[in-house]
C-alpha cells in the first residue's frame, strides 16, 4: 500500500459546497455522473500504478544493476511528494483544483516515462521523483475537489467510491504487472500506464472545471502563498533526500550530507508537526506519530518482500506480486471493521492489537529465509499485517477529526500526512542503507543462481537487517497507541 494512499488522505476542510444536483441525487446522478467517474478513475490509475509498480521493481533493480538502490527508488517518490502537497493545497486554494491536478499527472506520467526508458538505476530513480512530485499534487488537488464538488450528503459515498477503487488493483494489479514483466519485459509496466491518463483527465477535467474551478469565494482577495510552510516542505524534502543519499554511499565523506539532511530536516518537522511528536506526548501529538510509525514501518518492509520472494526464493515476478495481493482485501476489512459503532468503545485497544498484528507480520515475513519454511508464509503474515494497518490507518484520521478544533482541522491532518511521508522516507532509507551494507547490492547478481540451487538465498541476513528492525518500529507503536488519549 501506498503512503500516498487516497484511502485515507486528509486536507484542509474547504467551505461548504453548495448541494449539487437534485435532492436525493446520488454521485452518479447527471450533475456528478462525468465527475465521479473521472476522479475515481484517477484514484483506480494510481492504486494500479502502486500495485503493478512493486510487482515490476525488483526485476528492473537487477536489470539496471542497482539493487543496493533499491529502497531510494520507493523512498524518492514520498520524498518529492512531501513537497507537492504541501505546494498542491496553497496552489488548489489560490486558483482552484484544476491547475494542481493537471500538472500533477503530467508530471505523474512523465515520471513513469522516464523510468520506463531509463538506462541506469539514478535516471530511473530520477523519474520515481518526477512521478512523486505528479502524485503529491494530485491526491490533494482530489479532495479539494470533493470538498468542492459535492456536498456534504454526498461526500462519504464518494470516499467510499475511493477506497473500493483500491480493492481490485491490489488483486489483479500484481498478476497483470508480473505478466507483463515476464512475458514483455518490466519497461512496459511504466511506460504503457501513461496511455491510461488520457480517459480520466478527458472526463474529469472539463467537469472540473464547470464545478470546482477558481478560488473558493471569488469575491475575496486571492490568499498569500504561505511562504514559511512552502520552505519547510522544502526543508524537509532536501533534508529527507540528503540522508537517503548518505545511506547509500557508506563513506566517511557521506556524513557531510548526513549532517546537512539532518539540519534541514528536523528543525523544519518541528516546524510542521504538532509540539511532543516526537516524545509521544498524550493526545494528538501519539496519534500524528503513531501514523508515522505505522505506515513507515509497513511500507518499509512491503517495499522489499517482492524483492525477497524473487531474489531468495525464486518466485517469479507476478507470484512474488501476488503474495501481497489478499493484503488489500484485509486492509479493506480493517478498516470496514474499525468504522462498525460496536468497535467504538474499544477503540484504543483496537489499535494496539492492529499493531501487533503489524509487528508480528513485518517480524515473520523473513521465516521464509529458510528454505524448509513455505513461500505462502509470507502471503499469511501480509494478510494479517494488512488487516492491522486497515485498523490503524483509519482509526487514526478519526481520532485525529476527535482532537481537533474545528480551526485546527487542516493544519492537524496537514501534520499527520507529513507524518506519513516522512516516516517512509526515512525509514526506507535506514532499510535500504542496512540492506546495502550487509552485500544487499549483490542480491541481483546472484539470484539466478540461488533459484537453481533450490531457492536458497545468497544474503539473508541483509533482509533480515530490514525486516526485523521494522518489526521493533511498529512494536514501539503498540506502545505509543496506549497514549492516543489526553
Amino acid at each position: 500500500m501506498s503512503a500516498l494512499d487516497p484511502r485515507d488522505t486528509d486536507v484542509a476542510p474547504a467551505p461548504p459546497a453548495p448541494a449539487a444536483g437534485t435532492p436525493g441525487g446520488g454521485v452518479l446522478d447527471r450533475a456528478h455522473r462525468a465527475l465521479s467517474i473521472g476522479i475515481v478513475s484517477v484514484v483506480l490509475l494510481i492504486a494500479f500504478e502502486a500495485t503493478a509498480v512493486g510487482t515490476a521493481m525488483p526485476v528492473a533493480a537487477r536489470e539496471l544493476n542497482g539493487v543496493s538502490l533499491y529502497a531510494f527508488a520507493f523512498s524518492a517518490y514520498f520524498t518529492t511528494s512531501l513537497f507537492a502537497m504541501v505546494l498542491s493545497g496553497q496552489w488548489s486554494d489560490r486558483s482552484g483544483p484544476l491547475a494542481p491536478l493537471a500538472a500533477g499527472m503530467s508530471a505523474f506520467a512523465a515520471g513513469l516515462l522516464l523510468s520506463g526508458t531509463a538506462g541506469t538505476m539514478w535516471l530511473f530513480i530520477v523519474g520515481r521523483a518526477v512521478q512523486g512530485l505528479g502524485g503529491g499534487l494530485v491526491i490533494v488537488a482530489l479532495y479539494v475537489v470533493v470538498s468542492r464538488a459535492y456536498s456534504e450528503a454526498l461526500r462519504p459515498a464518494i470516499m467510499a467510491a475511493f477506497a473500493a477503487s483500491w480493492v481490485v488493483p491490489s488483486v489483479v494489479g500484481p498478476l497483470a504487472s508480473g505478466t507483463i514483466t515476464e512475458h514483455l519485459g518490466w519497461r512496459w509496466v511504466f511506460v504503457g500506464i501513461p496511455a491510461l491518463v488520457v480517459f480520466p483527465l478527458a472526463l474529469a477535467l472539463p467537469a472540473i472545471r464547470r464545478t470546482a474551478s477558481g478560488p473558493a469565494d471569488p469575491t475575496a482577495p486571492l490568499p498569500p502563498y504561505d511562504r514559511r510552510r512552502i520552505r519547510l516542505a522544502l526543508g524537509i524534502s532536501l533534508g529527507a533526500g540528503l540522508l537517503q543519499y548518505a545511506g547509500q554511499d557508506l563513506r566517511w565523506l557521506s556524513l557531510l550530507p548526513a549532517a546537512a539532511g539532518a539540519a534541514l530536516l528536523v528543525p523544519s518537522a518541528l516546524g510542521l508537526l504538532p509540539k511532543g511528536t516526537f516524545r509521544a506526548a498524550r493526545g494528538l501529538p501519539a496519534v500524528v506519530l503513531l501514523r508515522g510509525i505505522a505506515a513507515g514501518s509497513f511500507i518499509a518492509a512491503e517495499s522489499f518482500v517482492p524483492l525477497m520472494l524473487v531474489t531468495e526464493r525464486g518466485l517469479s515476478p507476478t507470484l512474488a506480486g501476488l503474495s501481497l495481493a489478499v493484503g488489500g482485501l484485509t486492509w479493506a476489512l480493517g478498516s470496514y471493521l474499525q468504522a462498525r459503532p460496536w468497535m467504538e468503545p474499544y477503540r484504543d485497544r483496537t489499535l494496539v492489537a492492529g499493531m501487533i498484528l503489524v509487528a508480528a507480520a513485518i517480524a515473520g515475513a523473513p521465516s521464509v529465509l529458510i528454505p524448509s519454511v513455505p513461500a505462502w508464509t509470507v502471503a499469511v503474515a501480509w494478510a494479517f499485517g494488512c488487516l492491522g494497518m486497515g485498523v490503524v490507518i483509519a482509526s487514526t484520521s478519526v481520532l485525529l477529526l476527535e482532537l481537533s478544533a474545528p480551526e485546527e482541522a487542516g493544519a492537524n491532518s496537514a501534520a499527520l500526512q507529513i507524518s506519513d511521508g516522512l516516516s517512509n522516507v526515512l525509514l526506507l532509507a535506514a532499510g535500504g542503507a542496512a540492506f546495502a551494507a550487509l552485500g544487499g547490492g549483490l542480491v541481483g547478481a546472484t539470484a539466478h543462481g540461488a533459484a537453481a540451487a533450490g531457492g536458497a538465498g545468497s544474503h539473508p541476513t541483509a533482509f533480515a537487517a530490514v525486516f526485523l528492525p521494522m518489526a521493533a518500529v511498529a512494536a514501539a507503536g503498540a506502545w505509543v497507541a496506549t497514549r492516543l488519549r489526553a
